[in-house]
């Protein structure tokens, strides 16, 4: 390998690295590509639950590009302590799916937008005082956060290689092409990281994706072009279009949604600082972090773009990859700003199929879990600690996969405690302060 490509790569690997725009784009695509489909699916969801038309639909979409190219970016260069100084991708959160779609069924569109603007405000707060509260979210809680939320993806890894929704209704979920779609691309994109050099090492899960798409193309019947030949080639959504309603138990929801994703994106952050730094987050990082999404979510109430959260499948890419350079990710910010303002595009990359990008994520999902595991081995992982991690994702898991057992609970308790994430959080977090530390080595 030449010193010129040497310097390259070590240029993907530093924050304030200055890598060609060329070797930038590809790293910059697998990023996009990765989110794509997380980003636009909340807001189709969301405006068949509220009955919008296929016109506000598109507006919705659009403004979830926008608003992740926002935040993203605000990510990377803080402005007034709003925003962390690290590289990660922003997008619309499924964990907010629940809370939206009873607001959005019992309120409206408008309720969902009044209630996002005041708990992006609340959670400025939060994000202000998470130096004093920090230390409640030590490893041994945060660590299990992150496993919780690598776990919780794998279904959704296994639902995009069957198929997706669309499979499902029609009755292929499952399909043995789907299957091959998706076992080619995790095959080269494993190929690509164990046994790649430099650039195609770091690029795998991209060549992955476009070797499984050439396959989708020869294999016909698999890629829908209708959302490209639709879509219009501008358009800007506008602000207030679709109204701002305040209802105090709408609102509360939503601050205890947002107060749930704090946890979330510190998680996040603390495995982005690891993984991609090889040290702990900061106070101030942790912070910015937070106070930048809130700020970000007042913004997309304005604008119709649905609450945000940093994309754990990016940030498993950047524990894989270890490219963390900011010229990467302002790439990644500018192309989902285009995205939302040129629907051709979006139309483009939804044209990739789920099988394609369940068998790339795969890799992704699994480096967020050992991620977390990461971060648990900073303490030692004796019969205390084990315990509160063991149970904490044993209940959390456990009422994931029976939800029912909730059914006699109010329905804003179902809302709240049906997330696996949530349980394994609370459970954690009250171990941890309840049962009296314990410093010895692991047994």
């Amino acid at each position: 390998m030449s010193s010129a490509t040497t310097q390259t790569n070590s240029e993907l690997l530093r924050f304030e690295g200055k890598p060609s725009w060329g070797v930038a784009f590809p790293q910059a695509m697998q990023h996009v590509l990765a989110m794509l489909i997380g980003n636009i699916t909340p807001p189709m969801l969301i405006a068949g639950t509220c009955g919008l038309s296929a016109e506000d639909q598109i507006l919705l979409t659009q403004a979830a590009m926008l608003i992740g190219g926002i935040t993203t970016l605000l990510q990377l260069f803080p402005v007034f302590g709003f925003g962390m100084k690290m590289p990660n991708v922003m997008g619309v959160a499924f964990a907010y799916m629940p809370i939206l779609t009873i607001i959005g069924q019992q309120y409206g569109i408008a309720a969902i937008f009044g209630s996002q603007l005041v708990a992006g405000f609340v959670s400025i707060f939060i994000g202000m005082f998470i130096g004093k509260i920090r230390r409640f979210f030590p490893p041994i809680v945060s660590g299990t956060v992150v496993i919780s939320i690598g776990l919780s993806l794998y279904g959704t890894a296994i639902n995009y290689i069957g198929g997706g929704s669309a499979a499902q209704a029609d009755g292929t979920f499952g399909s043995p092409k789907f299957w091959i779609l998706a076992i080619l691309t995790l095959v080269v994109t494993l190929a690509c990281n164990f046994f790649g050099k430099g650039l195609l090492k770091a690029s795998g899960m991209l060549i992955g994706i476009i070797v499984g798409y050439i396959a989708a193309l020869i294999m016909g019947g698999v890629v829908d072009f209708s959302g490209l030949t639709t879509a219009s080639w501008f358009s800007v959504p506008m602000p207030f279009h679709f109204g701002l309603e305040f209802h105090p138990d709408a609102i509360l929801m939503m601050i205890l949604m947002y107060m749930v994703q704090a946890v979330q994106t510190i998680g996040d952050v603390s495995s982005t600082a690891m993984g991609g730094f090889g040290r702990e987050a900061t106070d101030q990082e942790l912070g910015g972090a937070i106070k930048g999404q809130g700020i970000c979510g007042m913004i997309g109430a304005c604008i119709g773009g649905l609450p945000t959260d940093p994309y754990s499948q990016n940030v498993g890419l950047i524990c894989t990859t270890k490219v963390v350079s900011r010229r990467v990710f302002t790439m990644v910010g500018v192309i989902m700003l285009l995205a939302g303002i040129f629907p051709k595009f979006s139309g483009l990359m939804a044209t990739i199929p789920q099988p394609v990008l369940g068998g790339a994520t795969v890799t992704v999902f699994a480096a967020i879990t050992m991620s977390g595991i990461q971060l648990l081995k900073e303490q030692p992982l004796n019969y205390r600690n084990r315990m509160i991690v063991g149970i904490s994702l044993a209940l959390g898991l456990g009422i994931d996969a029976a939800p029912e057992i909730l059914q006699f609970a109010p329905q804003l308790f179902q809302n709240i405690f049906g997330s696996s994430l949530v349980v394994s959080f609370l459970v954690a977090f009250l171990l941890n302060i309840i049962i009296p530390k314990d410093d010895t080595p692991e047994d």
